[in-house]
């Protein structure tokens, strides 16, 4: 049974709109003391540590299982069926093609001033880390999505971890879409033994520079504690859709979408704000009818009940302040006029512009990246993209005239500041000139 009414925005108590702002964004808290032992035993020990966890798969597990071989990675392409890898190659040539165009120039320069040249460097990481969840869910899409842009962005060496099946075999669809989006090195370990693994580095793991790729909250929980000896994207948590529309949007569709959104898991979140009320009361309508002869009606309710709304705005003003308040991870503009709206969003992970653009085309295969922000931190980050794994430092070239033309004002800078030093090495070098 599920409980979804409409709710007018400018009625909703400050404990409701909270309420639908939180939606279910991952406390790790509670599980980071059990995770830092776990991430501090795999690095002193090592792969014996994963070895140990992963048993439960194989009883006579050595340290050859934990990695994705030739052979394996062979029968994986031989299980599939052909129209699968030529589906995830047609994914994979929009990924790529899309985050080409993201590539900033290897180097730049500007003369700030006479004599003061300042530039910056674009530099990709040497070695990149990227997690695949896996157990009941296999995500090939996933490693396209973290995979492809550290390959474009020119990623030395790229490895990949995923969680295993019984008798320590990795899912034969994330062993292809790895290989095929360019992994040198597939690893079958999962959850926090994975992130610790990549982080420190093992007898049969690398030490990675950075680590990206979402996870349950304990993955998550692991990536948090290893940020700072590698960089980390940012923190994922369930996944959320908002649905913006007006009273062209089709209430089917809009239904429909919005019940895809919530099979996730129970933790998931779907809104839909719209100024059209008899939109709002149809979708309701048909989602109460067809929850009744869908599968995993559990997970349907338990995110509706939980963490879905369908309010009604005054204006599209209203609606849009509560979108930018909502930061959605994946926003859906169904309006007469879409990308009139679109210059008014400020906080969104992807956006999906008219009737023909639902989420799953960024699911899978439009091109734009699916690991996205969550739980309102779209506030602060973006989607992953090539910047990921791109470091830019700067550089400047400074002529004798150029530094006396900032040496003044860099010594009352230094002085001000307590640093003598730092004026003298500027003023030292017109000391006796």
């Amino acid at each position: 049974m599920i409980n979804l009414s409409l709710e007018t925005i400018r009625d909703l108590s400050p404990e409701r709109r909270q309420a639908i702002v939180k939606r279910s964004s991952v406390d790790v808290t509670a599980v980071l003391d059990d995770i830092r032992i776990i991430v501090n035993d795999v690095r002193q020990h090592g792969d014996r540590v994963s070895m140990d966890f992963h048993r439960q798969f194989k009883a006579d597990i050595s340290p050859e299982d934990l990695v994705a071989g030739p052979e394996e990675i062979a029968a994986a392409y031989d299980s599939l069926d052909p129209k699968l890898i030529d589906a995830l190659k047609q994914a994979a040539a929009n990924i790529e093609k899309f985050h080409r165009a993201q590539l900033d120039r290897e180097m730049w320069a500007i003369e700030v001033q006479p004599g003061i040249l300042a530039g910056r460097l674009c530099r990709p990481l040497d070695r990149v880390g990227c997690y695949i969840p896996g157990g009941l869910a296999k995500y090939p899409s996933t490693v396209l999505m973290t995979i492809i842009p550290a390959r474009v962005a020119g990623v030395a060496e790229i490895v990949a971890c995923t969680p295993p099946d019984q008798g320590m075999t990795a899912n034969a669809t994330t062993l292809a879409a790895a290989h095929l989006a360019g992994a040198q090195k597939i690893y079958k370990i999962g959850g926090p033994w994975a992130v610790a693994s990549m982080a420190y580095g093992t007898e049969t793991v690398p030490r990675v520079d950075k680590i990206v790729g979402p996870g349950n909250k304990y993955v998550t929980a692991a990536k948090l504690l290893v940020f700072g000896e590698v960089g980390i994207d940012s923190p994922a948590g369930p996944s959320e859709a908002l649905i913006l529309a007006d009273e062209i949007a089709e209430a089917r569709m809009v239904a429909i979408d919005f019940l895809s959104q919530v099979e996730h898991d129970p933790d998931a979140a779907a809104v839909l704000v719209t100024t059209w009320e008899p939109l709002a009361h149809l979708v309701i309508e048909f989602i109460q009818n067809e929850i009744k002869v869908l599968p995993r009606q559990d997970i349907l309710a338990q995110a509706i009940n939980h963490h879905s709304a369908v309010l009604l705005a005054q204006d599209m003003s209203e609606a849009v302040d509560f979108v930018n308040l909502y930061a959605p991870e994946h926003l859906q503009i169904i309006t007469r006029e879409p990308f009139a709206i679109l210059p008014r969003i400020r906080h969104a992970g992807s956006i999906f512009l008219g009737p023909y653009a639902p989420v799953p085309v960024g699911d899978y295969a439009s091109g734009t990246n699916h690991v996205l922000p969550t739980g309102q931190t779209a506030r602060m980050f973006s989607g992953l993209s090539v910047d990921d794994f791109l470091k830019k430092p700067t550089f400047q070239h400074l002529t004798r005239e150029g530094l006396r033309s900032l040496k003044d004002a860099i010594i009352l800078l230094a002085e001000a500041e307590g640093l003598p030093l730092h004026a003298r090495a500027v003023a030292e070098r017109f000391r006796y000139v």
